[in-house]
């Protein structure tokens, strides 16, 4: 190949389907339009030179006689290219990652080379460790060269040379996060650019939602609608009160809020509200919220879609189906360019510490933002302490207003108290939005509590279900699979079972059934895991809650008149013989019979700050894999583990579960798919309404007897529905806690 003309590098080629070869994708306006684009996305939190640089050198690697010709030969673009003895696949990635350090020294190259080295594979370690050895950055760098990367590549790299850090750090992971996010405005550039010369059509259908201008007005039509039609209640009138707090509240400095209101307060609404009159205030980009369960997902992006417009509505969750959403949808789902994201609490944390270009790529648009944590009473225990820092970082900044909501706030600031140092959102940081929350909360009493005379003293199974028989509708809520399964099977016929181990399709179902049934008076009779505590909008007259943590007792409690039909409802705590499972749940159990001994109203606000500080305290470790210290760099060589901090932050455990996929109604016929045409991505999204995760040891005793069979290569569904229950879902002995329904 001659390279006489330096201006015809190519980057990426392609063949159309007559076969025929289209013009190539030219590396030097790659690298121009992937650096502005980059430039653009950064500007968003004053880094806008550092992401220009990291666009142009990230394929620098390209630019050698070596690598052109690689790919001319490779793609058969030109038949001409010879390749001299065997060549596997070239590492362009390293030698654009040392040609930064060499340009721009060891401090600002340093983080430029993070980005460019992991642009494909994925953010590396530094250092090199037993399981990533020769990966390791550190590694990479001494062993590559630049000398034959040609001038036209460095010449770009100088007009804008990256200078004064936007930033101070301090020893946190203050500095690994804004790398992240620098990587987040490269991959995604590098992504888009490349789209529009691989797929321009498909490239043409992004961004076309309405602004959050639009959005608001839409949103408060609707809600003057809305308002409009509500009966004559104190509930509803309560619920325009918190309406109103929220929409005045949003003119507030940004920062970070609490948004506490009683279940049952139209919190799901008026946290719309806030976050569009805050947005519009401080020309904020989006609103994200990040909800804990599917189930919650799925009810509150429908309460969205009714009040700003399907088309503006993007919910980013595996359970989505190909039918669920529009191919535009689907594109903003890859990096979150859209007003309104839905999406779960996996999701967003597991992004936030991940250093896979395609999860990170959307970071650098979470960047002027309201960000919104729905249920934040489940923030994950034994990574609080990463949480809530990575959190804090984001506001103080990237632009992010955050937005803690919760009928049962968790004490997620600083303190010290003896031994115990708790590193949680700044001391005082955090403004309530609503004005009255203790006159909301007396005036929204809709329950009386009972507590166990002796909490010393358990029920039997059959004591509870003989009590709960009376009522013709009443909800149980118990703390684990198998308990659920023996209470039901004590319960008179007709009652309806709830766990995880019913697919997300059955659990849905079961749910809209329970509604109909409350609603027409008829008797309804549930027996659940916690699975329907958070979020679930059901009204029972009736709710007994097996000793757990408190906030687990007032989220069962919510499930109880909700709708304040009643002077009040009934919550019943009681103990079971059996103890809660082992771990945090045993832990806030514990917490819980400790703080209601000999206590009055039991669900009182200052009885949460009490539970919470006392959980934490008692948690063996609020970072429990060390996450922190993987990503606080070393100052003498700014090495982060990226890598093993990724591989680290799992929030529910892989190796110890397994998915199954299970022949409940169209899962039948959607398995017989998988068997013919492989794991398709529409199909195994369709798939995920149809799955069931469970423990190592069911897989293996499932196995065992036959009951599984290997649709595809680690891929497991049920042999026949047999094993399947209409009533109870999969077919196992189960001894355990479920894997609730977060969702990867």
């Amino acid at each position: 190949m001659s390279v006489s003309n330096r201006k015809n590098l190519i980057a990426h080629v392609k063949s159309y389907e007559t076969g025929e070869w289209a013009s190539p994708h030219l590396l030097l306006d790659h690298v121009q339009r992937t650096a502005e684009l980059a430039e653009k996305f950064a500007s968003a939190f004053n880094s806008a030179e550092w992401a220009y640089a990291a666009g142009i050198l990230h394929d620098a690697g390209k630019g050698t006689d070596k690598w052109q010709k690689y790919i001319r030969a490779k793609s058969g673009y030109d038949l001409d290219a010879h390749l001299e003895g065997k060549v596997g696949k070239l590492d362009h990635s390293t030698p654009g990652s040392k040609l930064a350090e060499e340009m721009f020294g060891s401090c600002i190259g340093r983080v430029i080379a993070y980005c460019i080295a992991g642009h494909h594979g994925g953010l590396p370690d530094f250092s090199p460790s037993e399981a990533h050895g020769a990966s390791a950055l550190k590694i990479r760098l001494n062993e590559a060269e630049t000398k034959a990367i040609f001038h036209e590549i460095r010449s770009l790299a100088e007009n804008k040379k990256p200078r004064a850090l936007p930033f101070k750090f301090g020893d946190d992971m203050g500095m690994s996060l804004w790398i992240r996010m620098l990587f987040s405005c490269l991959v995604d550039a590098d992504f888009l650019d490349t789209e529009a010369y691989m797929d321009a059509e498909k490239g043409s259908r992004r961004g076309k939602f309405d602004s959050l201008a639009v959005i608001r007005k839409k949103f408060w039509n609707y809600m003057e609608k809305k308002v409009n039609e509500a009966g004559k209640s104190i509930v509803n009138d309560i619920r325009q009160q918190i309406l109103g707090d929220c929409r005045a509240a949003g003119s507030l400095r940004s920062g970070i809020f609490s948004l506490t209101v009683p279940t049952g307060g139209g919190k799901t609404l008026s946290s719309l509200a806030f976050a569009l009159e805050h947005a519009q205030k401080h020309n904020l980009q989006r609103i994200i919220y990040v909800i804990p369960y599917t189930s919650i997902i799925e009810q509150n992006a429908d309460v969205f879609r009714d009040a700003v417009g399907a088309e503006n509505v993007i919910e980013h969750h595996s359970s989505i189906g190909e039918e669920d959403s529009t191919p535009q949808m689907r594109l903003a789902s890859e990096n979150w360019d859209a007003p309104l994201i839905v999406t779960t609490t996996v999701q967003f944390y597991e992004s936030l510490f991940s250093n896979k270009p395609s999860r990170c790529r959307k970071l650098h648009n979470i960047a002027n933002s309201v960000v919104i944590l729905d249920e934040a009473q489940l923030l994950p225990t034994d990574y609080l302490n990463p949480v809530l820092q990575a959190l804090q970082i984001l506001v103080d900044s990237y632009s992010v207003s955050l937005v803690v909501s919760t009928a049962t706030q968790p004490a997620l600031e600083s303190r010290s108290e003896g031994q115990f140092n708790f590193h949680g959102l700044r001391q005082g940081s955090i403004k309530e939005i609503i004005k009255d929350v203790d006159g909301i909360y007396e005036q929204l009493k809709r329950v009386k509590v009972e507590l166990p005379p002796d909490p010393g003293i358990s029920m039997t199974w059959q004591e509870i279900a003989d009590e709960c028989s009376q009522y013709n509708q009443v909800l149980v809520v118990v703390s684990d699979r198998k308990s659920c399964k023996e209470l039901y099977k004590l319960m008179p016929k007709g009652t309806i079972h709830l766990s995880a181990l019913m697919c997300g399709q059955h659990r849905s179902n079961t749910i809209a059934a329970v509604k109909e049934r409350l609603k027409a008076g008829a008797i309804t009779r549930v027996i659940s895991t916690q699975l329907v505590e958070a979020g679930v909008d059901l009204d029972f007259p009736v709710v007994y809650r097996a000793l757990a943590g408190l906030d687990s007792i007032a989220q069962a409690a919510g499930r109880c008149n909700r709708e304040g039909l009643l002077e009040k409802g009934l919550v019943k705590v009681f103990v079971t013989e059996k103890k809660s499972p082992p771990g945090i749940l045993r832990k806030a159990a514990e917490t819980t019979r400790n703080i209601l001994h000999g206590c009055g109203e039991p669900l009182e606000r200052a009885n949460f700050t009490r539970f919470f500080s006392d959980l934490y305290w008692k948690v063996n470790s609020l970072d429990v894999k060390e996450i922190m210290p993987a990503l606080t760099p070393d100052r003498s060589t700014l090495g982060i583990q990226f890598r093993t901090a990724a591989e680290k932050f799992k929030l529910i455990d892989d190796s110890m579960q397994r998915t199954v996929f299970v022949r409940y109604q169209q899962g039948e016929e959607l398995i017989d798919q998988l068997k013919h045409i492989g794991p398709e991505p529409w199909l195994m999204r369709k798939l995920q309404r149809y799955s069931v995760n469970i423990y190592l040891n069911d897989f293996n005793s499932m196995l065992q007897r036959k009951s599984l069979e290997e649709v595809h290569p680690g891929i497991f569904a049920l042999t026949t529905s047999m094993e399947y229950s209409e009533e109870t879902g999969l077919c196992v002995e189960d001894n355990s806690i479920a894997p609730e329904a977060f969702v990867l």
